[in-house]
């Protein structure tokens, strides 16, 4: 792991994730990219969307200054940290500095779920999750030691996943975690026969080339199929794929899979198809 981009707003949940990512910085002698979109006020901007440059500088100079407030931390300490200031919104730019600095992964902090909050409905989470090409890491609590013993990732094993697969067997490699790798059968539209379901999680498997088993997992919906499975097997991580700008992917369509980055209790990573 070369490096790691934290977008932070100076909040107690991109603490969280500063810390999970520190840790792995530390683990895998990675550099700390912290990135904060600046936001440009309405107030301060012309019809046209201009900003002058005068203010932009004045807005850096705040920025910066947070910066060293906010990364005055004894667990950052050693580490090679490099503070990124972004225009406000403009998401798209993760990749870019992924690419120029040849970043693997992308850990962000959320508020989770306390019935009413969402994470992933109109949150900056969720517009990083659609346009990042790099696996993105969403946290919600403190986590003392970030240890993945065992990865669970599920997707429906079609064709698209192939991509999202071989990177969640490369973070299990990472992280050094035992990988469970889950279908979830649910009556419906969608409900395959034992046969059917082997039939197609074959055909994937042999496309990757990897020799891994998978369970089939029965459940009402597939939500609570990933939520239980993953309860089941005591997961520290749960992986699913997604279709990036188009939102989710179809075995996670609608709210299923921010149900399930809201409603679990572990760490959730995604992957772009």
């Amino acid at each position: 792991m070369k490096s790691i981009i934290i977008p932070i707003d100076f909040s107690e949940q991109s603490e969280k994730a500063l810390k999970i990512a520190a840790a792995l910085a530390n683990d895998h002698d990675a550099e700390l990219l912290v990135l904060h979109m600046l936001e440009l006020s309405p107030a301060i901007m012309s019809e046209s969307g201009y900003v002058s440059q005068e203010q932009v500088v004045h807005l850096i100079k705040i920025g910066e200054k947070r910066f060293a407030n906010f990364l005055d931390k004894p667990y950052l300490k050693g580490l090679k940290i490099t503070p990124i200031i972004k225009h406000y919104k403009v998401f798209s730019e993760v990749n870019e500095i992924a690419q120029n600095h040849n970043a693997d992964l992308v850990v962000m902090g959320s508020h989770g779920t306390d019935g009413l909050k969402e994470i992933f409905i109109g949150s900056n989470t969720e517009r990083v999750v659609r346009t990042s090409d790099i696996p993105v890491l969403v946290v919600k609590d403190d986590i003392e030691k970030f240890k993945v013993d065992r990865f669970v990732f599920a997707c429906d094993f079609k064709e698209e996943n192939i991509n999202a697969l071989k990177k969640a067997v490369e973070v299990a490699k990472l992280f050094e975690s035992q990988l469970n790798l889950v279908y979830i059968n649910t009556p419906g539209d969608e409900f395959l026969s034992t046969e059917d379901a082997y039939t197609r999680i074959s055909k994937l498997l042999n496309m990757a080339t990897l020799g891994l088993e998978v369970e089939i997992y029965n459940d009402y919906t597939v939500e609570k199929g990933v939520l239980n499975y993953s309860e089941s097997v005591a997961a520290d991580l749960i992986g699913i794929p997604t279709h990036g700008r188009r939102g989710l992917s179809h075995f996670f369509m609608g709210s299923i899979g921010e149900d399930i980055a809201n409603h679990s209790t572990s760490p959730v990573i995604t992957f772009k198809i």
